[in-house]
């Protein structure tokens, strides 16, 4: 048994807060009070006792390549903390970009292919490099570029090339030039495994990587996560086996979710492989939900909208990618709700939510919901689409760190301020009664659970502007939302999310009360430490 003291407690069952814990033998919460415990439960460990604890970070929605992609340079707009705490500066205009590729070009063997990530194209405007932009820095290597939602790259004239990709040759996904000519730019999986599948695919065909889900868990470990989902994952047999060996290690700092991706597969096959997963799962990797992804990136123009974009037409692109095409998507939904398999599906634009709406619909009235369905991302949701979603009682995963990262480049090149103001609705879907969780996407942004508490609190852009503020939240619903609820997403609320009596002790330790500091100072709270099943990892 041990006893564990902090200044505040917040345990997200009751309203007042405590200052003790105690945490049995087998990791389970055994009491939460007041000083009073400490004559049932002995003297109290006091090294948080100048410290803030909250239940453990529940990354709801995140990818262990955040893990896996940390093996390629980092070429993106804003500096990153490397999983092991180094710090990478950003590449913020288009010259420090190719003069980054010149140095890695100089420094590889002559045949290697350049593969880099985390570059985000709408920053740079009309000046983004394209394939002439990546000539300049090699025409001898093929060059691979990953934006940092991971639903595009942009690669040189050498890669195209060897992906047979000219103008006679267009799929869609392949944009082109005024002169009809690929640009260099590929959107959604169907154009991008052609380059793939000729250059090699570190990144989507790493998923068997010991060394990558380390990195994962450190990074967890850093932000204060004490269980992250990885939301997308092909999850073959050996991927699963280097899984066992390393979540389930005592040494790996969090607990993982890991969700098997359907893009490639018939209905049947994905049902019959989530049941398979079920058996492989332990008390620290949980496996047997499914990914559907059915559009695109919103800043990459490839997210499924109502309306065509207000500046993405010189791609051709109008309305975005279908990744999964609404039958494809119903078909799936269906029989995964049928054998009562949790899917989570990513609906990015609002068009894209308005089929996966119609999905659910049609499946609940076949077979009632048994187990929780989410729609993740969830952006570009309006009201009605959020009353549909509660009365099927879907839940939520919105993207909250888009605020920041994006909210100035959606009001002036994507879908316009008027949308981009209330994109990720957290206001009117809690007030709806909608379980609402919060995301980072890691890699696609840091992870770290305040810095998406913050946005959802203050909705911020980089530049400094108010972006919808009728649709912020308070730090207490925000801190439920990267807590408890997605908990809720998982399945987990009856174990972990909040500190309750026979729950597990996941907790994490803050230097100051999210609950009470200036609420724009949430972002900065130092994470003190991490207590996995009551034993400190961080």
């Amino acid at each position: 048994m041990k006893l564990y003291q902090a200044r505040t407690i917040h345990s997200l069952e009751q309203d007042q807060a405590h200052t003790h814990i105690a945490i049995d033998d087998d990791g389970r919460i055994a009491a939460i009070g007041g000083a009073e415990l400490a004559g049932q439960y002995g003297a109290a460990d006091t090294r948080f006792a100048d410290q803030v604890m909250v239940p453990g970070f529940v990354e709801g929605h995140a990818h262990a390549m955040e893990g896996v992609i940390w093996k390629l340079p980092y070429v993106g707009f804003y500096g990153r903390y490397h999983p092991d705490g180094d710090y990478v500066a950003g590449c913020d205009s288009v010259p420090a970009l190719l003069a980054r590729l010149k140095e890695l070009d100089a420094s590889m063997p002559a045949d290697e292919p350049m593969f880099v990530w985390g570059y985000d194209a709408i920053y740079f405007g009309e000046d983004k490099p394209m394939r002439q932009a990546l000539d300049s820095v090699s025409t001898q290597r093929p060059i691979v570029i990953h934006h940092s939602n991971l639903h595009l790259i942009t690669v040189n004239s050498t890669a195209l090339d060897r992906a047979g990709i000219d103008r006679d040759h267009l799929i869609d996904g392949i944009y082109t030039d005024e002169q009809g000519e690929p640009n260099g730019e590929l959107a959604e999986m169907a154009a991008m495994f052609q380059v793939y599948n000729a250059v090699g695919n570190p990144v989507f065909g790493g998923f068997n990587d010991a060394a990558g889900l380390v990195r994962y868990g450190r990074s967890g470990r850093r932000s204060g996560v004490t269980t992250a989902a990885d939301l997308y994952n092909q999850l073959e047999p050996e991927t699963v086996a280097t899984m066992q060996q390393v979540v389930n290690d005592q040494d790996f700092p969090m607990r993982l979710v890991s969700t098997l991706g359907v893009m490639q597969v018939t209905s049947q096959a994905a049902v019959t492989r989530a049941i398979e997963l079920r058996q492989a799962a332990s008390d620290k990797l949980r496996l047997g939900a499914v990914k559907i992804v059915t559009d695109g990136s919103i800043q990459g123009f490839s997210a499924r909208v109502r309306q065509p974009y207000v500046n993405g037409v010189e791609n051709g692109v109008e309305n975005g990618v279908w990744v999964a095409p609404p039958p494809a998507m119903e078909d799936m939904i269906m029989a995964c709700n049928r054998a009562d398999i949790p899917v989570h599906v990513h609906v990015n634009g609002d068009q894209a939510s308005d089929f996966a709406l119609q999905a659910f619909a049609k499946a609940a009235a076949e077979h009632a919901f048994q187990v929780p369905h989410v729609l993740q991302h969830a952006q570009m949701m309006d009201s009605q689409q959020l009353r549909q979603a509660k009365d099927l009682g879907l839940n939520i995963n919105f993207f909250a760190n888009h605020t920041y990262y994006w909210g100035d480049q959606h009001c002036q090149q994507t879908v316009g301020s008027d949308i981009a103001s209330r994109m990720n609705p957290a206001r009117e879907a809690l007030d709806m009664g909608l379980v609402v969780a919060l995301h980072s996407d890691a890699p696609v942004t840091p992870m770290g659970p305040l810095h998406v508490m913050w946005s959802a609190v203050n909705r911020v852009t980089a530049s400094g502007a108010l972006l919808g503020p009728e649709q912020r939240i308070n730090a207490a619903e925000a801190l439920c939302a990267i807590t408890l609820a997605p908990a809720i997403t998982l399945g987990m609320e009856q174990e972990i999310g909040s500190l309750a009596v026979g729950k597990r002790a996941d907790i994490t330790v803050l230097a100051g009360d999210p609950l009470t500091v200036d609420p724009m100072a949430i972002k900065d709270i130092p994470v003190v430490a991490t207590l996995l099943d009551g034993k400190v990892t961080h």
